[in-house]
């Protein structure tokens, strides 16, 4: 089956800003959850868009009555081991990353016929999930995604292009996006999403580091912003103190200011300082790291 190829204005350069809104002719839908991928699907559909997919999602919107264009009849190769290199393609990743502003890129894309994909949505292999359940180590090994992952830091690459979904929870806002802007994405939106795909793509890729190097008692910290809490001040009143990590996970707060620098500080001492004993219990009262007094309390 041959596709629609490119069609695109043949000017070599232009200003951007954060308006410079893209229409989406085309887009790779390839996800692990179907959950919400539906919705997606009918509004991409009832603008004419053309999907191109794989495997269990071409089977699943297919079924939903939406038409598709197989990835196998763009880049003329079957799906090979089982699975493994579905879209591992030149045709495919070519679509994502030439440059559509660029005479050269263009010229070979069409020389090639490749055809541009102007929106792709990954849901990737739930690597986490399957180790959480105590799976075998093959069955962890084969829920280590390569393909989708490489779909995504190829489209978020390519942002100035091309939009990215990389998680389902995107997929309201990008409906919503979408409709509100008549088929159109701007780059400021398009810049976000590639900020979130980047995010998925190192927290996954931590968590099989971690799992490989289990053995090493060493394990990678990944810090996001949004597992974080503003603190009333820093280490001085001037300054500024994050938490990383779930704060209300520790404490329960029943009145008084928000927790400075300083206060957890203390509370880090404090707990290294109490030793549990059969006989009693060793109290510590701290204030700025130094302790102030120490009490016994015994049966």
């Amino acid at each position: 089956m041959r596709t629609n190829f490119l069609k695109r204005s043949k000017s070599s350069t232009f200003a951007l800003s954060s308006k410079y809104m893209k229409p989406i002719q085309s887009a790779l839908i390839s996800v692990f959850y179907k959950d919400g991928i539906e919705a997606v699907a009918q509004a991409l559909h009832q603008n004419n868009v053309t999907i191109y997919s794989t495997g269990g999602t071409q089977t699943f919107l297919e079924n939903l009555g939406i038409p598709v264009v197989a990835v196998e009849d763009v880049t003329e190769y079957p799906e090979i081991f089982g699975g493994r290199v579905k879209t591992l393609h030149p045709k495919v990743f070519g679509g994502i990353l030439f440059r559509r502003n660029l005479q050269s890129d263009m010229a070979e894309a069409i020389k090639h016929e490749i055809p541009a994909i102007d929106l792709v949505i990954v849901d990737l292999y739930p690597f986490e999930e399957t180790l959480a359940k105590g799976a075998s180590e093959e069955e962890i090994i084969e829920k280590i995604d390569i393909g989708g992952v490489s779909l995504i830091r190829a489209a978020a690459k390519n942002h100035r292009d091309v939009v990215i979904l990389s998680h389902r929870s995107q997929y309201t806002e990008f409906i919503k996006n979408y409709n509100s802007s008549e088929g159109k994405t701007s780059l400021e939106y398009r810049e976000k999403l590639c900020r979130d795909a980047f995010k998925v793509t190192s927290e996954y890729d931590s968590a099989i580091h971690n799992y490989f190097n289990r053995s090493n008692n060493s394990v990678g910290l990944s810090i996001e912003e949004s597992s974080s809490t503003v603190l009333r001040y820093g280490e001085n009143p001037h300054q500024k103190g994050t938490f990383y990590g779930k704060l209300e996970g520790f404490f329960d707060k029943i009145q008084g200011k928000e927790l400075s620098y300083n206060n957890l500080l203390d509370v880090d001492a404090a707990v290294k300082k109490l030793i549990w004993r059969l006989q009693g219990i060793l109290i510590n009262c701290f204030m700025k790291c130094s302790s102030l007094q120490i009490s016994i309390r015994t049966p």
